[in-house]
């Protein structure tokens, strides 16, 4: 063969090696994302998995959230001084409602992840990361800017003993700095989350706590730097959270999804729906802590009792919201991915399965604090006094689970469809729900008053939330019907 014809067909075939290459790469990038997919009648038992693949990690994340403040509190409390733990426990006040204001990063970004997801839109996946991740971390570096103004206001509304003020003060500036690595945190757990992911958010959870707890015990005990070493020792875990999470997104996805520049991203499709949904969920976010605030400073107001035991009862609605949020977890991923499939059949069913999970998880909550809530009280305490005053109140903690399951579940599939505007409605029927019986039987009810109108926020919320049901649902998939036809 001629040294030209040579040269022609070597790179006829190195041209045809290069495009079954690209196609078969092609193919495993479709396959990656579509493996799990198969959407249409897929009966109850594979949707009864799909949710526990979802709910299970999530519900041991959620376990160990609390651990990042008990582990702070258990250092602290071998320190030598009531100081310490007190500057703990304000500090920790203050990033919990901080943090709880931003979760709209988290929602809003799981809720529009899903739905690409569902929808098969791998570019619009790509560009809700980059989105969330730019909103999170410039927000968690104002926080870092305007740490000392921040500061200065939350400390005047806690009302900080000036005994306590300086060490809280100290723990709250070292560990805002972890503000960023928080909320940037935040951005790819919802992203993990609309991919169907739950067991990287949590991995990241459970090694963030384990450096935590080694950072804080060397830099306490080995340096001897006091409350200053367990903030700086957690905002090491939140670093390194922060970093496993880019791991895990590089070795996992990067390669199977298109790269998007941030100009696109900020400036893209879709950007002013992305800040109308997180403005709702914010919003919503500021009625629900006015009232978990209000409880607790209205409780105090009654007496250092009834605050104790208020403290003691709702350690039972916090346990109960932990496994709930696991199966809202689970619901917020797969509605977003079905209605972004346009898939009615498969929506329908992950609501009828996840509500059955979810009642029979009540019920059994319900019986369990019903005839086994004093022996728990017990566990908690041992203070007589304080234990026959939470008795007292059993009956309205009882209930809890009966009235706030529907609320827990459908918040997640409210989160997945993006009906941020109608949980904001719900948010503020519940508000009035929570403040106008308590305004109106307080001084009359005492504390009875104060557990009854929490009663009366969860039970309005729930009702509002399964009144605007068809509304939502309707509204969902004629978006996301809009969105395929773009």
């Amino acid at each position: 063969m001629p040294p030209a014809a040579e040269y022609q067909s070597r790179t006829v075939c190195r041209g045809c090696v290069s495009q079954t290459a690209i196609r078969l790469a092609e193919r495993r990038k479709k396959n990656r994302m579509t493996s799990i997919d198969n959407t249409g009648n897929i009966g109850v038992r594979p949707m009864m998995r799909r949710v526990m693949a979802i709910a299970v990690p999530a519900l041991i994340s959620n376990i160990s959230v609390p651990l990042l403040s008990l582990v702070d509190t258990a250092i602290t409390g071998h320190l030598g001084s009531e100081v310490y733990i007190g500057a703990i426990a304000v500090g920790g006040l203050i990033f919990n409602v901080l943090y709880w204001l931003m979760g709209f990063i988290r929602m809003g970004t799981s809720g529009l992840v899903s739905q690409a997801y569902g929808a098969h839109a791998y570019r619009d996946i790509s560009v809700q990361l980059v989105r969330s991740l730019f909103l999170g971390l410039s927000i968690g570096l104002a926080l870092v800017i305007l740490s000392p103004l921040v500061s200065l206001v939350a400390f005047d509304l806690v009302g900080c003993p000036a005994s306590v003020r300086p060490f809280a003060v100290t723990y709250f500036r070292i560990g805002i700095l972890g503000g960023p690595a928080v909320l940037g945190m935040y951005s790819f757990s919802g992203w993990f989350l609309g991919m169907q992911n739950s067991r990287f958010p949590m991995y990241v959870a459970v090694s963030q706590n384990i450096v935590n707890i080694i950072a804080s015990l060397v830099l306490v005990y080995c340096f001897h730097l006091g409350v200053a070493g367990v903030a700086a020792g957690t905002v090491i875990g939140e670093y390194s959270g922060l970093l496993l999470c880019l791991w895990l997104w590089r070795r996992s996805y990067s390669r199977s999804l298109p790269r998007v520049p941030l100009s696109r991203a900020v400036t893209g499709d879709g950007l002013r729906r992305f800040f109308s949904i997180n403005k709702d969920i914010f919003l919503r976010s500021l009625f629900l802590v006015a009232v978990m605030s209000c409880f607790t400073v209205v409780g105090a107001r009654l007496g250092a009792l009834p605050l104790a035991a208020n403290a003691l009862l709702m350690q039972f609605f916090t346990i109960f919201s932990y496994v709930s949020d696991a199966l809202a977890f689970a619901s917020e991923a797969l509605s977003g991915r079905y209605i972004g499939a346009s898939d009615r059949t498969d929506f329908a069913l992950m609501v009828r399965v996840t509500s059955g999970v979810t009642a029979a998880v009540a019920l059994v909550f319900f019986v369990f604090y019903a005839a086994g809530g004093g022996a728990f009280l017990s566990l908690l305490t041992d203070e007589r006094a304080t234990i026959d005053c939470a008795l007292t109140f059993l009956p309205f903690v009882a209930m809890i689970p009966i009235v706030s399951a529907p609320a827990f579940l459908l918040d997640g599939v409210y989160v997945g469809a993006t009906a941020s505007r109608l949980m904001l409605y719900s948010s503020m029927a519940s508000a009035a729900g929570f403040f106008i019986p308590l305004l109106l039987f307080l001084h009359s009810g005492g504390n009875y008053a104060l557990w009854a109108s929490f009663l009366s926020y969860l039970t309005v919320r729930s009702l509002a939330m399964i009144v605007m049901y068809p509304r939502m649902k309707r509204r969902a998939f004629a978006i996301a019907a809009e969105t395929k036809d773009c």
